[in-house]
């Protein structure tokens, strides 16, 4: 490799790395400004029908763009377009909306983290692919550290419902990991993906809204943000521009540019800039205890990831190493025509855009 690859690269993963950040933060602004409308009167199901409503407008004609020439690619993934759109983006928000309703951000946030665990479980369970022991210590890790995280030795009153909803947005992100690590030759583009899993996601919280299948509910009086007043469309056009949008779009973009593994590691900031702007926004800030406990998740989290690619060095000794920084998840679909398997390892995705 001469100079000038070199330089270009270093380039290209210093702008993927930013734009995974830039990601993470926009991400990690939704909770604060959720909860700003949930305490004026706002339902979890009004929050997230609006915002994943709005950012489906933004996002759907970028992914018809996305998959301009290969309209075929959709029907033939039409099964994770709709587990994407109705788990992973209306499911897990929803669930994440109704958690800090009743929780501090940083709690429920942290709870949803735990997806990442649940990946490890489902693996075992679905493919018979035994975690390796730096993957059990993660899991060990971050199961103490939810025991920190809800205090139960302190004998403070937990909301034990908000816990459940902080839980099933752990299965919501959990989803996300699976459907969006499958990378096969007629899988779509992210962005299609992204936008398309979107849309789903709209008409079903739409339609589950308009049928009172949710409570859904909207306030149109003034929002208290940082100590400043502020109309009620400010905080909606936040969680669907910023949150949502941009957040997406960028972070499709930098996981990219340097890699899902990278970015999987590079994403976790999204837990500290939420912590960030829950304490700015909403002078919110967690127990030491419980700031413990989220650092006993982070590591587990981070533990899970080295374990997978350990598994991965041991699994591709002899191979040539063109994807020894990729965990070894097994190959999607049973390698028939039908499926369309290349041959390709699914990678692990960007843990982000989700909450």
């Amino acid at each position: 490799m001469n100079a000038g690859t070199s330089h270009r690269s270093a380039r290209t993963m210093l702008l993927g790395l930013v734009l995974v950040v830039l990601a993470s933060a926009s991400f990690g602004t939704s909770g604060a400004f959720a909860k700003a409308l949930l305490l004026t009167g706002w339902t979890p199901a009004g929050v997230v029908t609006w915002r994943v409503g709005m950012a489906s407008l933004l996002l759907v004609p970028v992914a018809a763009w996305a998959i301009r020439g290969r309209w075929h690619l959709l029907p033939r993934n039409a099964g994770a377009v709709t587990a994407f759109g109705l788990v992973a983006v209306a499911g897990c928000q929803f669930a994440y909306f109704n958690a800090v309703e009743t929780l501090s951000i940083a709690v429920a946030l942290l709870l949803e983290y735990l997806g990442s665990v649940l990946v490890v479980g489902w693996m075992w369970a679905r493919h018979g692919r035994r975690p390796s022991r730096v993957t059990l210590v993660g899991v060990a890790l971050s199961v103490l550290g939810l025991v920190l995280v809800l205090d139960v030795f302190s004998g403070v009153q937990v909301s034990w419902p908000g816990v459940v909803w902080g839980l099933l947005a752990a299965v919501g992100l959990a989803t996300f990991y699976v459907s969006s690590s499958h990378d096969h030759e007629e899988s779509l583009p992210p962005l299609a993906l992204a936008g398309f899993g979107l849309g789903v996601g709209a008409v079903a919280l739409v339609v589950a809204s308009a049928t009172g299948l949710i409570d859904y509910g909207t306030a149109r009086e003034s929002v208290q943000i940082a100590g400043l007043t502020t109309a009620w469309w400010v905080p909606i056009a936040e969680l669907a521009v910023v949150a949502a949008t941009l957040a997406y779009a960028v972070g499709v973009m930098g996981t990219r540019l340097v890699g899902a593994t990278v970015a999987s590691f590079v994403g976790l900031s999204e837990v500290l800039f939420a912590i960030a702007v829950a304490w700015l926004l909403l002078d919110e800030l967690p127990g030491w205890i419980q700031l413990g406990g989220g650092l006993l998740i982070l590591a587990g989290v981070v533990a899970v990831r080295l374990g997978e690619e350990t598994e991965e060095d041991a699994t591709a000794g002899g191979d040539d190493g063109q994807d020894g920084g990729r965990p070894a998840y097994p190959q999607v679909g049973d390698g028939s025509a039908e499926s369309g398997e290349s041959g390709r390892q699914a990678d692990w995705p960007a843990p982000h855009p989700v909450a």
